[in-house]
Parts: structure tokens; C-alpha cells; sequence
């Protein structure tokens, strides 16, 4: 891979790349590719630098990135000698830099450990597995009811099914809703389309099965029967992962600064420099 096409993505962070804690796991492996003015260049801090590269560039393997990786890290070392030599590391401008840079790569290096770090595969297959369930109870539901109006008209209703009746040919007797001719048939609909009573009891039932109690609304006493249920398609774990990472990223993190903020003294001034109104106004959170 040329140089090039690295460097202009890279430069920017090589000086915060360098000064990163190692990642290499086996010290023993952590070989040195370079040496340059009596600098060692470790394998460690190239892995490191390979991390703060596009995303594109991360899953490259390391034996066809690292050539370039080195070569970028000697220029960087160069480049810091001569500003050094030069003192250009005194100046105030360059000063107020660094601190940013290495706030910067501080707070980079504390969210991989508040957050990244906490989500693992189980974490990752455990809310997937919930988003499964929550997609097969958000489908679609095929119902039919009977409307009366009273209670004890349902009841009565209820007691007629549990004995054997056929539920369609009850609502065309007895139904009182406009459905009732058709059987009681509503067709199929999905969460939000119903009343919330009569939707709660609906999405509660199996396929096939019936409110063993009436189920009261607006527009009298219910029996409502569910013919079959169409459940929300999940996409695979392949396909959900990354944005379920994302989103677990997003709760941790906003958890996070939540936490921090609560035990902090928060001043906000406008660009006039006058206070802003509300004693503690926080800004909007991070996103991650």
C-alpha cells in the first residue's frame, strides 16, 4: 500500500499514536522494525498507530500495512527532532496543541475503557436476542371479535365458545360492531392501530386462542379471538451486530457522561461572556 494514500489520513495522529500505552500482549513479540537516531520503533506502537487510521485501513493485515506504518513513524520522529532542535516546542501556540492532543487521546484512551471494553459477545447476543423477541411481538395480528354491551353479555359469549361454538357464526348473531356480519372479522393490524386496551389483549393472545375474560373499552365489552400472527422478519446476528455495538456504545457512553456531570460544577457563559440562564444548563450529550 503506498505511503501516501496512508499519510494524509494518519499525519494528524501520529504524534497522539506514539505516546499511546503498547497493546502488544506478548512482550516478547514486541520486536523492534526500526531504529533511527538511537529511537527504537517497536511493533507495539505501529499496532497502536494502525488503530487510529481509517476504518478501512484497521482491518489491513499488519505484514502489508506495517512498511508504510514505519516509514510514516520515522518521518514523524524526524520532523519532532528538528522542531525540538528549532524549540518550536516552546512555542505558546504549539503548547495550547498539545494539551488538546492529549486530552484528546486521554479521553480516546478512558472511552475505550468505559465503554468499548464493556461490550462483549454475550453482552452483543443478549440484546440481540431480545430484538428478536421484541420484532416477533411488533408484527402483525389477523383477529376477529365480538362486541356487545355488557359485561355479562361477554361472559355469556365466552361461556358458548368454551362449550364449543364457532366464534365466527357467534359474532354474526350476536355482535353489535359493523364487523359483526363478516364474522368479527378485523383483518390484520399492527400495534398503535387498536384502542390500547383492546391491543393489549390482542397482542397477549397465541394463535388460535380467545380472552377468556371480556375486555372493556370505549365501545363496550370485547371477545376477541386471534387467527394468526405474522411476526416482524429479524435480520441475522451478522447483519445486527454492528448496530447493536453502536447502540450499546451510545447507552454506555451517555450513562457515562451522565454520571460525570452529576458530580460536577457546570457554568455556562455565551460568547458576551455573560452567564446563560439556569443555574447548572448542561449542554447536549455526547454521542459516541
Amino acid at each position: 500500500m503506498a505511503l501516501a494514500a496512508i499519510a494524509l489520513a494518519a499525519i494528524a495522529l501520529a504524534i497522539i499514536a506514539w505516546a499511546q500505552p503498547s497493546l502488544a500482549q506478548d512482550k516478547a513479540k514486541d520486536t523492534v522494525l526500526a531504529v533511527i537516531n538511537g529511537h527504537e520503533i517497536k511493533r507495539s506502537a505501529v499496532e497502536v498507530l494502525q488503530t487510529q487510521l481509517p476504518r478501512q485501513y484497521q482491518t489491513v493485515p499488519l505484514e502489508q500495512i506495517f512498511p508504510a506504518l514505519v516509514e510514516l513513524m520515522m518521518n514523524t520522529h524526524l520532523v519532532v527532532g528538528d522542531a525540538k532542535a528549532r524549540k518550536l516546542d516552546q512555542d505558546a501556540d504549539y503548547l495550547t496543541r498539545r494539551t488538546l492532543a492529549e486530552n484528546q487521546a486521554l479521553e480516546r484512551y478512558a472511552m475505550q475503557k468505559e465503554v468499548t471494553d464493556k461490550i462483549d459477545d454475550a453482552l452483543v447476543q443478549a440484546r440481540y436476542k431480545k430484538m428478536v423477541s421484541e420484532l416477533s411481538s411488533s408484527g402483525q395480528i389477523s383477529a376477529r371479535h365480538i362486541l356487545v354491551k355488557t359485561e355479562d353479555e361477554a361472559k355469556a359469549v365466552i361461556k358458548e365458545l368454551d362449550s364449543g361454538a364457532d366464534f365466527a357464526e357467534v359474532a354474526k348473531k350476536k355482535s353489535t360492531g359493523p364487523s359483526g356480519p363478516s364474522g368479527g372479522d378485523l383483518g390484520s393490524f399492527s400495534r398503535g392501530q387498536m384502542v390500547p386496551p383492546f391491543e393489549k389483549a390482542a397482542f397477549a393472545l397465541a394463535k388460535g386462542a380467545y380472552t377468556k375474560n371480556p375486555v372493556q373499552t370505549q365501545f363496550g365489552w370485547h371477545v376477541i379471538k386471534v387467527e394468526d400472527i405474522q411476526a416482524q422478519p429479524a435480520p441475522s446476528f451478522e447483519e445486527a451486530s454492528p448496530q447493536i455495538r453502536q447502540g450499546l456504545q451510545q447507552e454506555i457512553a451517555t450513562a457515562y457522561f451522565e454520571r460525570l456531570r452529576k458530580g460536577a460544577n457546570i457554568k455556562l457563559f455565551g460568547l458576551d461572556g455573560l452567564p446563560l440562564d439556569g443555574p447548572t444548563a448542561v449542554p447536549q450529550k455526547k454521542s459516541q
